[in-house]
């Protein structure tokens, strides 16, 4: 398994959805690739920050404008 291959495949494999077969690819890969194993341990730590954090209400009239704009651009 290549670098560019474990940056197409992060998703799932921290979201578990991987067959068994392409988790033990990525796992082998990981265990010989520092760079890789970082990358992956970013993400899972930017997906964990992410989850934990309570996303801000917005306010309504910006929403309007906001969805204002998104029909005008179609």
């Amino acid at each position: 398994m290549s670098c560019q291959e474990i940056v197409e495949l992060v998703t799932e494999y921290l979201d578990g959805v991987l067959d068994p077969e392409t988790t033990a690819r990525v796992e082998h890969h990981l265990e010989l690739c520092p760079g890789c194993l970082n990358y992956v341990e970013q993400m899972r730590t930017t997906a964990r920050i992410l989850d934990a954090s309570q996303p801000e209400p917005l306010d309504p009239v910006f929403r309007e404008r906001l969805l204002d704009a998104f029909r005008k651009w179609r």
